[in-house]
């Protein structure tokens, strides 16, 4: 965890000293002076108490020059206060008459008091890294972060292929073992999947490569023809034919939330566990990768199409309308391959459904 805290401080610090904004971000209507950070709250979610677009508060995070603290050491317990005059978000100051290291002032820490509040009590609070805030709900994104997702059409046909298993059986356990052709010298550990579906663009009908049903891992024993491999982990049927890449290291999250700077127009095209529409904290592919500009921390805003109607219908001035496109929620990119990007919906007004727009927010 402090991988990812230490990498997001210098995420937002650098973001904070970047973005630029046509107006500053605007305020919820009941935005509190104060709030009480609890076990379970995310960055995104404290600043939605405080702000209408939650993923603009990297600009809103007040930092006094040279202080080494950072908005991602946030811990339950700690109060965060908002000075309306910008808007600022801060850690209340904490203070306390004892000697250093019990309960000394933090040097450079931030103080805000807003008129009329009233006065936060002294407190220390003592939590270890892996408590912190994080940006968003981690469990939800996790496990796309440690397997493979996405394989372009070229990745296939370079894959390593089981070719035989030790027992014959359709069904493989943890120690089990199993012989495989292509298996490259360099590389021992292995990610086993099953190409589920191509993932197309909506709009010109592309392919832009296979979303992948992810079997387990395994382990080269012995550099034998074909290759010897233990079954390390296997969540779903591994048999012959099914194919495997080299395993990916742990991946982090570690990315303040931001605005592309070029334009996007992507489409919805997939959805966790293949349902046609989901809702919030629930996984998404996007028709739009790399090359089209996108990274993880981008925020994407969704719109639906609210199709046409027909005014005076059956009569002589009939007219068709084309209905707006209603803006109904956003998403976080959190993993990014050439042409098709996995993002987590944050908020929406409705369900989101396959063929969705996505642009820039």
């Amino acid at each position: 965890m402090f991988r990812i805290i230490s990498f997001l401080a210098a995420s937002a610090a650098a973001l904070i000293g970047v973005v630029a904004q046509a107006a500053p971000p605007a305020l919820v209507a009941d935005a509190p002076d104060s709030y009480t950070v609890a076990k379970g709250d995310t960055l995104w979610g404290i600043a939605g108490r405080f702000l209408q677009e939650p993923w603009r508060w990297p600009e809103v995070w007040r930092m006094d020059e040279g202080q080494a603290s950072n908005p991602h050491f946030i811990y339950p317990g700690q109060v965060i206060v908002l000075d309306r005059h910008g808007p600022h978000l801060q850690l209340a100051k904490v203070v306390s008459g004892g000697k250093a290291g019990n309960g000394v002032e933090p040097a450079g820490a931030a103080s805000v008091k807003p008129a009329g509040a009233a006065r936060l009590q002294p407190k220390i609070y003592q939590s270890p890294v892996d408590e912190a805030v994080s940006t968003i709900p981690l469990k939800s994104i996790a496990p796309f972060l440690t397997r493979p997702l996405v394989v372009e059409n070229g990745s296939i046909e370079g894959a390593a292929t089981i070719v035989a298993t030790e027992t014959n059986r359709v069904y493989l356990a943890k120690g089990d073992t199993v012989f495989a052709k292509d298996v490259r010298d360099d590389v021992d550990n292995w990610a086993i999947f099953r190409p589920a579906k191509p993932l197309v663009d909506p709009v010109g009908n592309k392919r832009l490569g296979y979303e992948v049903q992810y079997l387990g891992s395994a382990r080269v024993t012995a550099r034998t023809d074909p290759v010897t491999l233990d079954i390390v982990d296997a969540i779903e049927e591994i048999g012959t034919g099914d194919l495997m890449l080299p395993a990916e290291s742990n991946l982090v999250f570690s990315y303040a939330p931001h605005a592309p700077t070029e334009a996007v127009d992507a489409r919805l095209i997939s959805i966790h566990r293949g349902v046609a529409e989901t809702g919030r904290l629930n996984v998404v592919a996007l028709s739009a990768g790399k090359l089209g500009g996108l990274e993880p921390g981008h925020v994407l805003a969704l719109f639906r199409d609210r199709g046409t109607a027909v005014y005076g219908k059956g009569t002589k001035d009939a007219k068709v309308y084309t209905l707006p496109e209603k803006r109904y929620g956003s998403v976080l990119v959190f993993r990014v391959f050439d042409n098709v990007s996995y993002a987590l919906i944050m908020n929406t007004d409705g369900q989101a459904t396959i063929g969705d727009a996505v642009r820039n927010p």
